[in-house]
């Protein structure tokens, strides 16, 4: 069977057309690496102002600046935040280019030194910054050693999967699943960690919850983490998911949850539906009490029979020729009224009318 022509110019045009969509698509865009911090001195007294500049950030961002003992630019603030000193921390935003200006005091945190500038953003993509500083006069003590314990670190960005359904259309509660990448950078076995996931609506602190991971993470090695939430019933509107493991802030994950429109619909028809059937009701209430006017068909079942009705008439009798004609009927005289019956003369009473034996009678 021969090909058609046109089958082949139709697969050149498929062909040259894929090639043109697949040029002009764009790769994949690299992610954007974290800004960087500068110091105005890399050595201060307690109480002294430290010029903290920054580049590279995202445009608008809320970031919270900490200085932090016991901790180092490689291995980060170990004690988290509370080797912080947090009642001396600043918040700065940044501009339109992710630039910022702000003055630190250098205040002793609770931990000694080796210390750090710790610069994190306080709202959605996590980014962190720790830059060397030494405060003088402020003590210093070694790190801790590591005691065989596994450290565990998040290596990707963390993303929620999963949609809404009809349901959750409906008020029932909005359910994600928490995906990241953790690694163990300790000299020890993380046997079943227990992860702390905290959600929080709006300006509200989040309220943390223990997840349970079932595995073991080596030294050195990777997993996957997969953890399952839920929100309250009903619940819409901005919402900011956290990860925490061992009291340090691991992830902040933004999510922003649907209005359940079908609650809304739900209420609008009850709305309508509710007084239309009370109306309903109403109505055929009304319309047994209210007296009724007798009908036509009843008043012809109650009424009596009347006699008229039931009136017998008598067929006429005809006469044969045999029987010849009916007996001639005087005609009535002026004496005479219909019918045969003699009617009383004005002048006369019944009982002065004349006899047969009268003298005056002809």
């Amino acid at each position: 069977m021969k090909p058609r022509p046109g089958g082949a110019a139709l697969a050149l045009l498929l062909s040259g057309l894929l090639v043109v969509l697949t040029a002009g698509s764009s790769p994949a865009a690299p992610e954007k690496p974290v800004g960087s911090v500068a110091l105005s001195r890399s050595e201060a007294a307690k109480g002294a102002d430290v010029t903290v500049t920054g580049k590279g950030w995202r445009p608008g961002a809320l970031l919270m600046l900490l200085v932090c003992g016991q901790s180092t630019p490689e291995l980060g603030v170990i004690g988290g935040t509370n080797s912080c000193s947090n009642a001396d921390g600043q918040a700065v935003t940044t501009d339109g280019e992710g630039s910022f200006s702000k003055v630190l005091p250098a205040a002793p945190p609770p931990k000694p030194c080796p210390c750090v500038v710790h610069v994190a953003t306080v709202q959605g993509e996590q980014a962190v910054v720790d830059t060397e500083l030494k405060i003088t006069g402020h003590p210093v003590a070694p790190l801790p050693t590591e005691s065989g314990d596994g450290r565990l670190a998040v290596l990707t960005e963390p993303r929620l999967d999963g949609s809404g359904s009809l349901l959750t259309w409906f008020g029932a509660p909005p359910a994600r699943t928490l995906v990241f990448t953790v690694g163990n950078l300790g000299s020890g076995p993380v046997k079943d960690p227990v992860f702390q996931l905290g959600t929080a609506h709006g300006v509200f602190a989040p309220q943390w919850e223990d997840r349970q991971w079932k595995g073991t993470i080596g030294p050195g090695q990777k997993a996957e983490i997969k953890l399952d939430f839920e929100l309250s019933p009903g619940a819409h509107g901005d919402y900011q998911v956290s990860l925490q493991y061992a009291k340090k802030l691991l992830a902040t994950e933004p999510w922003g949850v649907d209005r359940p429109w079908g609650v809304t619909l739900f209420w609008i028809l009850l709305c309508l539906v509710v007084p239309a059937a009370v109306f309903r009701i109403g109505m055929v209430v009304v319309d047994r009490l209210r007296p009724r006017a007798p009908r036509r068909s009843d008043q012809a079942r109650h009424r009596g029979v009347r006699l008229p009705d039931v009136t017998v008439r008598l067929p006429k009798v005809r006469r044969t020729p045999a029987e010849g004609p009916p007996p001639a009927t005087p005609e009535p005289g002026p004496g005479t009224a219909p019918h045969g019956t003699t009617a009383a003369l004005p002048w006369f009473t019944p009982d002065s009318a004349p006899s047969e034996n009268h003298p005056n009678r002809p």
